[in-house]
């Protein structure tokens, strides 16, 4: 009788050790993605002002082909 309250004491510090490790993993994976989104994001906006920029150049460029085009 002894002997089967120890097991059930042994058992159930395994499960509720194992349930917590589990927790707390699978709060860093949601903070490794938040980061790995925020890095995402950030390269992403700086990709389109890069783009934005170009496009500005272009457009003077084009603007001063026009004005030559026209005199």
């Amino acid at each position: 009788m002894f002997a089967r309250r120890a097991l059930t004491a042994v058992s159930r510090r395994i499960i509720s050790v194992r349930a917590y490790s589990e927790g707390a993993t699978g709060s860093t994976r949601s903070d490794e993605k938040a980061q790995e989104d925020f890095y995402i994001k950030k390269h992403q906006a700086e990709q389109l002002a890069a783009l934005k920029e170009e496009l500005a150049k272009q457009k003077a460029q084009l603007e001063e082909l026009e004005k030559h085009i026209k005199n």
